[in-house]
Parts: structure tokens; sequence; C-alpha cells
């Protein structure tokens, strides 16, 4: 276990300058910040947590839709608005910011961000600020911070450079050819707003610095190496000249934030590359960390490392919850930390240390040329993981005898030692998969009982390595593998067919799509989910986009070919990659396992133990055969209610739900235009409640859409 307790005890914490709850309630006729939802996922602190209690488990049943609201676009859409003053704050499919009336649905105002290019990715939400007459709302698309006027709409010209800061000049490297985008937010602390970025997951990629802005001038206030320089904490664990070249290790899924103590909580992910470290040995200290800084000038103030040398994408997904629990007999401040692995580490607020006993258990070692596993890895014993941790021969789907054949032959075929089986060549379990366990949507806490409500994915995935081309190969066509392995393969696929399921689509039949300048533009700026590949040179980018232009069965056939036997050659070349991030799944594309393939889980963390678990989400082909409960895949976060109500939408099914919270029975269930793949919020507005969500699908194979939905009892109703 690596942690290190702050020489702060005793310290005064520096007070709080006009924080956005505090402005907005002294505000004359401002409303009650418990009818409201202004931060992103709930508060500061991340609980997901609402005091209101007009609806309840008698009266859900009853909830019917309030209004619905195109944003335009067909894209993902995955964020948790928020709402101030009766307006509700969000992201639309194409990344513009709106502004609407929270009872009704009418547009307010919308906001085009200036550089919003369509390159980057999805926007999971915004952050409100406000001092006096001052309102503002602050979102980051791609690479740029806008500050927006909350009331008109209008950008704020004095941040910045006329209204918005480019964060790749906030880095002391240059990173300008490099991917970056803002997927969830930040926090705001006083006039201090810090914010989270996601970097390319492969070389070469950005450092994951945390950064903080001025929210009036944009200016750079401090910063935080994740990749330590010479003289800083954890620089040790790293290579020598790590902190030059190396990348990841970066903050993606947003940071909570303790007011009173002026903490700030930072989850970060794995390095760069994420399957392979030969270039990074060591345990990657900040890497796959929880952090505590303080919020007015980023000093370290303790460290919790959940995985070493991280090998597994095992990035921390959501931002840590702020909890209060009973232990031991006594009230203890604490944060309670997901993880992809579906664990939870919970630790004291002010040190770092667990609350519960974390054992670092021994692990098995890489037989991969140059990979240097770390030994062991820390395991939290209490509470248990709410997801499977093995995926074992009576696991195998009985779906039908040949899908439990065609799984058992490729399960057996796989190495499958544990949650922490090194990559290997011959392809190696991922169990639970790359997307959790835990996501990006979290868990909400209710901090009058102590419980956390998590879902989570029982999906199993395989990670292949190969060997990338030795640079030493002749001719356009050993280039072209060379930069195709480097940069496209993990998510195209060696037969370049790409993963629909994913949202990655083939490179076959390019010709017919894409004229030869579109095509280089968009290898170079990227769109969607696709990054920029400004790294590659001017010879690299015409030869790829030659290739694919004259792409065919024979050509494809070639390439995968040549990527496949480079695996085999040279046992001494120190570089592999991937092959792709591949679902395991039977031969009709149901899940190897057997169900449940979702859950929804409530964990006293009082006790540390599980006090309910249910299948979240229904397959509805599979249920008209008479396979019912089996769960889906979900993403996005459930909301707790004083009403006793645990609602959550993130299924495939394309419906929203509310649960007891007591007992995990359901007591609603109503249908969405597009699946759900966001976390709700609820507010109240005239002395009714509501629900809102966003369900714009987009991922998994489901359809896209734009909408955002709000749910409410009819006056009779809300009796």
């Amino acid at each position: 276990m690596e942690y290190s307790s702050p020489a702060f005890r005793g310290r005064n914490f520096p007070s709080v300058v006009v924080l956005c709850i505090i402005a907005a309630c002294a505000a004359e006729g401002a409303a009650d910040v418990h009818e409201e939802w202004r931060w992103y996922l709930g508060d500061p602190g991340h609980t997901h947590y609402s005091s209101l209690k007009q609806i309840t488990t008698r009266n859900v049943a009853r909830l019917k839709p309030a209004w619905t609201y195109h944003s335009g676009g067909k894209a993902q859409v995955q964020c948790n608005p928020i709402i101030v003053d009766g307006l509700l704050y969000g992201i639309s499919a194409e990344r513009n910011v709106f502004a609407l009336h929270a009872d009704t649905g009418r547009e307010e105002w919308v906001h085009k961000p200036a550089h919003n290019t369509g390159s980057g990715t999805v926007v999971r939400g915004v952050l409100y600020w406000s001092s006096g007459s001052d309102k503002r709302i602050y979102a980051c698309v791609e690479n740029y911070i806008y500050a927006i006027d909350a009331v008109t709409g209008a950008c704020i010209e004095s941040f910045g450079n006329a209204g918005a800061v480019d964060i790749k000049t906030a880095y002391a490297r240059d990173i300008s050819t490099m991917y970056l985008s803002s997927t969830s937010p930040g926090v705001i602390y006083g006039n201090t707003l810090i914010i989270s970025v996601r970097v390319n997951e492969a070389h070469p990629a950005a450092p994951g610095d945390i950064m903080a802005f001025d929210v009036l001038t944009g200016k750079r206030v401090w910063v935080f190496h994740t990749i330590p320089h010479p003289g800083e904490v954890g620089y040790e664990t790293w290579p020598p000249d790590a902190w030059k070249a190396a990348g990841g290790a970066n903050c993606w899924a947003g940071m909570s934030l303790d007011e009173k103590r002026g903490i700030v909580y930072v989850p970060t992910g794995s390095a760069a590359f994420d399957f392979y470290g030969a270039d990074r040995v060591g345990s990657n200290l900040f890497a796959n960390s929880v952090l505590a800084l303080d919020a007015a000038s980023g000093r370290r103030i303790w460290h919790f490392q959940t995985v070493h040398h991280d090998l597994w994408d095992r990035d921390l997904p959501a931002p840590p919850n702020l909890v209060t629990v009973k232990h031991n007999g006594k009230k203890r401040d604490a944060v309670a930390q997901i993880t992809k692995s579906a664990h939870v580490f919970l630790l004291d607020r002010d040190t770092g240390e667990p609350l519960f006993p974390v054992e670092e258990r021994p692990v098995p070692a890489s037989d991969v040329p140059g990979e240097e596993t770390s030994p062991t890895q820390p395991v939290p014993l209490k509470p248990p993981a709410f997801g499977r941790q093995h995926f074992t021969e009576d696991m195998v789907t009985n779906r039908t005898p040949e899908a439990h054949a065609f799984v058992l032959e490729k399960l057996r075929a796989t190495r499958n030692t544990g949650p922490f089986t090194p990559p290997s060549l011959e392809g190696t379990l991922i169990f639970p998969g790359f997307d959790g366990g835990g996501e990006w949507g979290g868990a909400a806490y209710d901090p009058k009982t102590g419980m956390l409500y998590v879902n989570a994915s029982e999906m199993a995935w395989i990670l292949t390595l190969y060997k990338v081309q030795p640079e030493g190969g002749s001719g356009q066509d050993a280039m072209v593998a060379r930069v195709y392995a480097e940069n496209c393969m993990l998510c195209h696929g060696p037969d370049l067919k790409g993963d629909p399921t994913l949202e990655f689509p083939s490179l076959h039949g390019m010709k017919a799509k894409f004229a030869p300048a579109a095509l280089v533009d968009l290898i170079r700026h990227g769109r969607e989910r696709m990054p920029s590949y400004l790294h590659l040179t001017e010879d690299e980018v015409n030869a790829m986009a030659r290739y694919l232009l004259e792409l065919d069965e024979q050509k494809a056939a070639q390439m995968k070919a040549m990527l496949e036997s480079s695996s085999q050659e040279d046992a001494g070349e120190r570089w592999y990659a991937h092959t792709g991030y591949h679902r395991f799944v039977d031969q009709d594309g149901y899940p190897a396992v057997q169900p449940p393939w979702g859950t929804l889980t409530a964990i006293d963390l009082n006790k540390g133990e599980l006090a309910w678990q249910v299948p979240l989400g229904e397959t509805p082909e599979l249920a008209a055969q008479g396979m019912s409960r089996t769960g889906t895949e979900n993403y996005g976060g459930p909301v707790v209610t004083a009403g006793g109500l645990v609602f959550i939408a993130a299924t495939k099914d394309n419906c929203i739900r509310a649960f007891d919270k007591k007992n995990g029975r359901e007591l609603w269930k109503a249908p969405l235009p597009a699946a759900g793949y966001a976390t709700p919020c609820t507010y109240e507005i005239d002395g009714r409640q509501y629900v809102a969500v966003a369900a714009a699908g987009g991922k998994i194979g489901s359809a896209e859409g734009d909408a955002y939905v709000a749910f409410s009892l009819s006056p009779r109703g809300a009796r």
C-alpha cells in the first residue's frame, strides 16, 4: 500500500472566498439550494444526494414525462445538468452549451463554443460561479475552457483570450501536436477553477498535470505534476527522464471538493501506454491514485495508489464521494473511491489512511519481453467487491448449448489466472472489463444512512498484445503498417473493420466517403471520438490516406497478416501494442458470462458490507424467450433522495428506473427516447419535484439521439 500522511494536523485551513453556493444563497430572492442541483453530481463532494422528498416510494409509480428538449445533432450526451435559479444548464450532442427553463424545458439561450471543431469527445457537465451580479457558466470543450454569462449566454470576453483559454498553452512541455480534451467538469474553489483532462492512452501522450486557473482572468494559478519532476515526491517511481516525455496519469473523471478543509480530491488514471510499460519501469506515482491537494496552492497533502504500474487500464473512473461514516463507534470524514475492478477504497479524508484493511497481494509476473510488473497489488478487504472478480468455467453462459461450447473453448485458450493476470501475446481475460465494474457515472451516497449505491457492468473482455512492426521494415506498405499499428489498430483492429458496439467504425469503403484532401484532414485533425494525429509527418499522413482510399479485401488481409506476423518476430524488440478493445461475447454477440450483466448494489459503508444487489436493466429479446432479469451493460450513475428512492437510467434498454433504497425493489420504470447513458439530476421548482436525464444513446450499439427528458408528478400525484 502506498500512502503518505500529511504534516498538516492542526493547521488553519484557508477561508473560502465567495463560494458559489454562499453567494447564490445570499443573493436576494435566491432559491433554496436544497431545491436545486447547483453542482455536477449534486454537490462539491459529489454525493449524488438530494434532500427532496415530494417523490416517494408510495407515489413514484405516478411519475409522468413533464417535458422533452431536443438539443440538436445525434451523438452521445453524457451530461449531468445543473439547475440554478430556475434554469437548467447542459451540453448538447454537438457540444453546445444551453440554458433551459427547468420547469418547462423552454430554451433560454444556446452558446456555440468558438473553437468547437467536432473532434473532441463527450462533455459530462458544466460549472457555475457567481459573485454579486456576475454569474457565469464554465464549460470545457475539446482543449478550451469557456466563460459564459449565465443569464444571457454571451461570451465573457475578459476571460482568457476573448472568452476562452487553450489548456494546451498552460503546459510547460510542448504538447501542441498531442491529443487533449476535457470530458468531466472539475471544481471551483473560491476564484480558482481546477480542471480535469483526457489525454491519449497510447504514444505520444500529454502528461496529466492537474492545473488551476483564475475564474476572472483565465491565468494559470498552480500546477501539480502527476509525473513528478526531479526533486518532487514520487520522482523515483519512474525512469529518470520520464518527466520529459511520459504521458497519462491524468484525471479525466472529475474531482471532488471539501470546501471546509480547502482540499480537492483528485482520482487519476493510468500512465501511457496503457498495456505495456517497459518505458515506465516503477510503480508510477501519481498514476492510478487518489490525490488530496490543497485547493488554493496545488500542494500535495496525501496520496493513495490503487494500482501499481498499471497494465490493465484501471483508471480511477469517477470522482470520489466525500462521506461521513460511523467507524469503530466514531464519526469519520472519509473519501469513498470506486474502481473499475468493482472495489471501494474508503480513506480517511485528512490522512489518506484506509479505514478498512488493504492487503498487498502477490500477483503474477509478466513474460512479455521488457515488461517489469509490480510484485504486489493493493486489494481492500472491506467492503467486498461489488462485482465478480474471477471468470471460472462454471460461470460460462448457458444461454444455448452452442453458446456455452463456443465460450468455453475460447475461455480455455485465454490466459486467466485472476484479476491481475498480465497482458499477453495469446490473450488475457480482463474481468471486470475495461469499462468496469464501476465507471464514470460514479456512486450515490446517502448521508443519513451511510449507504453507498453503485451500478456496475459485469462483462469480460480479452486483451491481446502484439509486437509493433519493426522500424526497419522496407517499403511504403511497411511504413503504413507501422503507423497503423502504433496509432489506429487499438480502435479499428487488425482487420480494419472496427467495432460498431464501441463506436469504432470500419475503415473499409473509405473511397466512397472521402475525397483525398478530406481524408488527409480527418487524419490530421480528427473528428468526434477520433483524436488528431498532428504528430505524424506529412509523408505518413499522405501514405495512410492513399492506402485507405485504395483499400480492398486483399489489401486488408495483407495488412492483417503483416501485423499479426510481427508478434512472432525478434523477441528482443521492446515495444508492444494491443489488437484493440474486445468484449468477450458468444457467437451471437451476447456476454460470455452468465447474467447478471449489470447490477445495482447498496453498500453499508459504516459496516463495510454489501446490503443488497439487484440486476439493472433487461434484454428485451431474451426476456421474450423467458430469460429475464439479465441486467445490461450500463453507463451513467445513480441519484439517491430523502424520499427513499434511487433513480438511475444507464441501461441499454432505453429506460429510467426508480428503486426502493432500502431493499432494491424496482418501483417505477419509464421509456426514454434513447438510452440514458448519463447520471440524472433532481430539483424542485414552484413546489414540484422533477427528475431529469440526458437520453441520447450512442454507446454499445445503441441508436443516437439528442434528448433531455424531465419527469414529475401531477398535482394530484404530489399529494
